[in-house]
């Protein structure tokens, strides 16, 4: 990993720290006898590396595919990335569930852009960067921090280093009954890191409200 990259990471893992430590204080509730539920939801997290752009999008399709056909494509959420010879990181082609926080994430910032956008500060979309750059940046940004949250630092660090690896790459954010079959619609990955998110998608809700009334 570069050192400007390893830089970016660490200051967004900074930027994403007042998240991390609300999802802590909200986990130490749960333990609490007598304390409140929290909307968490377990979800499971692919990252494929792949050898070329095409070989990732071909499974892209595949998870669409497997989605579309039980009807769950509000389910998931799934990002194809290009890392290119100059070793900027561009979002090719993404799918957010649209009714994940009742709408609020639409316009590009699912879990899995939320990830990369963890993974990869300076990653962009089309011809403008994800993040502080562009109008959305709060809004990614608090997507971002709740994704890094739910993850151990120890599996953001191996998702990171996983993806550095390859010349594209497949994030999906998908719900824990369509494991098997999500890892079987990534067949054509060179690797695949398996990990699981916890999101506390009420909080995912409220923060992403406050960060577009910003």
């Amino acid at each position: 990993m570069d050192e400007a990259l390893a830089a970016s990471r660490c200051d967004v893992g900074v930027r994403e720290s007042a998240a991390a430590e609300r999802l802590e204080r909200r986990l130490g509730v749960l333990d609490r006898p007598g304390g409140s539920q929290m909307a968490f939801d377990t979800l499971i997290v692919f990252a494929g590396v792949y050898p070329d752009v095409e070989s990732a999008e071909t499974d892209y399709d595949l998870v669409k595919e497997l989605h579309t056909k039980e009807r769950l494509m509000d389910a998931y959420d799934a990002a194809v990335i290009h890392r290119r010879e100059d070793g900027k990181v561009k979002i090719t082609r993404k799918h957010e569930t649209p009714t994940r926080v009742g709408g609020v994430l639409g316009g590009g910032a699912g879990l899995a852009t939320g990830l990369v956008v963890a993974l990869f500060p300076f990653a962009a979309v089309g011809g403008g960067l994800l993040a502080a750059t562009s109008a959305g940046g709060a809004l990614l940004g608090a997507v971002a921090g709740h994704a890094a949250a739910g993850m151990s630092r120890e599996d953001l660090k191996e998702l990171g280093e996983s993806l550095d690896n390859g010349e594209a790459g497949l994030v999906v954010v998908g719900v824990m009954d369509m494991e098997a079959r999500i890892e079987d619609s990534m067949r054509h990955a060179e690797k695949l890191q398996k990990k699981q998110l916890r999101a506390d998608v009420e909080a995912l809700e409220r923060d992403a409200k406050d960060a577009t009334e910003q």
